[in-house]
């Protein structure tokens, strides 16, 4: 079953995606799968974000940064072995980054939200850079640096715009700056995998002020050179560091609605609870 983007979540299409089923909108790929067993009573919500999850696994390496799927015969942007393999643990886990994501229920409140396991936290991370693994980096030095830890994601759905929300910590040994000259660096970078090219453009937007040491804004765009417009996904995000936690908050969206309201709020929050520590 092809799930035209844009289309109602369905009973039928509900079980596609719980079956894994590779011909769903990618963008929302991992967040639609989680959301839809999610929206039950709080007593069964931990058992069924193990089910949601493992689908989860199975799927992963077709919508991460592989979005841009409008069906089954769409070309991708992705790395299309990984859905065969094992998926990819986090660099390292920290349970102490974990306990400094903000709570679900302190997302804006048309937001629903969950904390990713760490195997799934890593992929929607790569995601959000416009970056996947093992792909084709022109120029070479534009690859995202690894953290010293982390990621650890939070993550959560507009169910009206399918638009998400997520918040990802990292720890890292390098200032913000060092994020900032890169990005100085990259405005256009090319990723080339399996015979498809994806495009990420990077702009550098004037720093929030925050309780921070040092800030950043970005806007960021990731799209094949074959796809359409209307496939391509749009990003804010603001990013924070606190002595050695990176803080990232990310507004994505296929479409053309923006959120900065909820933005600026969940990066207060997320800045605020990392400070207290």
């Amino acid at each position: 079953m092809t799930r035209i983007p844009g289309a109602p979540i369905t009973a039928g299409n509900k079980r596609d995606l719980r079956r894994g089923n590779r011909c769903e909108q990618p963008l929302f790929g991992i967040v639609v799968e989680v959301t839809v067993a999610f929206r039950t009573p709080m007593r069964s919500r931990h058992r069924r974000s193990v089910q949601a999850v493992g689908a989860v696994g199975q799927a992963v390496g077709a919508v991460v940064l592989g979005g841009l799927l409008a069906g089954c015969a769409t070309s991708v942007s992705g790395h299309p072995t990984a859905v065969r393999g094992p998926v990819t643990p986090a660099a390292s886990a920290d349970s102490a980054l974990t306990k400094l994501l903000p709570d679900p229920s302190q997302f804006p409140s048309r937001y629903t939200a969950l904390v990713l396991p760490a195997d799934t936290a890593k992929q929607a991370a790569d995601d959000l850079d416009g970056y996947l693994p093992g792909a084709q980096v022109d120029p070479s030095g534009c690859a995202p640096l690894a953290p010293t830890a982390g990621p650890v994601t939070a993550v959560g759905t507009d169910d009206t715009t399918r638009a998400t929300l997520t918040v990802v910590l990292t720890r890292s040994d390098k200032p913000l700056s060092t994020l900032r000259d890169q990005l100085q660096r990259c405005g256009t970078v090319r990723l080339g995998h399996a015979g498809s090219t994806s495009v990420v453009t990077t702009q550098l937007d004037p720093p929030p002020p925050a309780n921070a040491d040092d800030t950043l804004a970005i806007k960021r765009t990731v799209g094949s050179e074959k796809s359409a417009s209307g496939l391509t996904r749009t990003m804010q995000s603001l990013i924070g560091q606190i002595g050695d936690v990176r803080i990232a908050v990310t507004y994505m969206t296929s479409g053309s609605t923006s959120d900065g309201e909820a933005l600026d709020a969940l990066f207060t929050t997320a800045l605020r609870k990392v400070r207290k520590g």
